[in-house]
């Protein structure tokens, strides 16, 4: 970028006035030390009227550059429960958080046994881990919800909040549990009912940081997308969802009724 820059005669101060930016984040893209997002380099790439192929094949690098993973694998051998402590960093750094749970809830409102459950592995070949450690720190996690500083959205299939992941009993209580949480006035659950048509498809689980970042799990690991338009596509895929869900009373009502059901089967 700074080759770029200095070909076209623009100096630093003069290319941040261009891009409305500030001379210092020019300054730190050029230099490596700053990650730019794809608009900080389509805006660049403007304002140095960089020929399209070029253009092009940059945007392309910024976008692979803005995508990471992480597998499952090199968690687990650094220990599953310092991924926690990356959570609680992110989340605390959250303003609006909306997790997309097509699959099972997540961490934040899991009772202890049912995280136990999940957490250990299931199939052969998954790596080891410390569960009792993680079930700690995701716990620990779970004391942010209460910070009405920051609005939860979670979003489950019918599918999510019924899959035995537990014993019975547990599953009545990790229902219950979600039940009791809709209620605190920062946080709303919304339940995607089976029987209605929805034009979308749960692929997979995803969720959304404000409007900066999208984390998408997949069975061998974690991506995190930063392109804008990956997030606003991440968003509006959340809305469409969200407007055909259950939520507010009827969401706690179904899982109430979901908790009775999980009792009378340990019946």
């Amino acid at each position: 970028m700074r080759s770029l820059r200095l070909a076209s005669g623009l100096s630093g101060e003069r290319l941040a006035v261009r891009c409305n930016m500030s001379q210092t984040k020019i300054s730190r893209i050029e230099t490596g030390r700053a990650l730019p997002s794809v608009i900080d380099v389509e805006r660049i790439l403007k304002a140095l009227a960089v020929p399209d192929g070029v253009s092009q094949d940059l945007l392309d690098l910024a976008r692979q550059a803005n995508v990471d993973y992480a597998s499952w694998r090199t968690y687990a051998r650094i220990g599953l429960y310092r991924k926690q402590a990356e959570l609680k960093a992110l989340e605390s750094s959250s303003h609006a958080i909306r997790h997309f749970l097509p699959a099972i809830p997540t961490g934040l409102l899991h009772v202890r046994e049912y995280a136990a459950a999940t957490l250990s592995p299931a199939v052969a070949g998954e790596p080891a881990r410390d569960v009792r450690r993680t079930v700690e720190a995701r716990m620990e996690r779970q004391a942010i919800l209460d910070d009405r500083a920051r609005s939860f959205w979670f979003l489950m299939t019918e599918q999510a909040v019924r899959w035995q992941r537990a014993a019975t009993g547990t599953m009545a209580a990790q229902c219950a549990h979600m039940a009791e949480i809709n209620g605190k006035p920062n946080v709303e659950i919304g339940v995607l009912p089976q029987g209605i048509h929805v034009p979308g498809t749960p692929m997979n689980i995803f969720v959304v940081y404000d409007d900066r970042l999208v984390t998408v799990e997949l069975f061998s690991g974690e991506v995190v997308l930063r392109d804008p338009r990956d997030v606003t596509q991440h968003l509006n895929l959340f809305e469409l969802f969200w407007s055909h869900a259950l939520t507010g009373d009827r969401a706690t009502r179904f899982l109430e009724e979901a908790s009775q059901a999980f009792m009378r089967q340990r019946d």
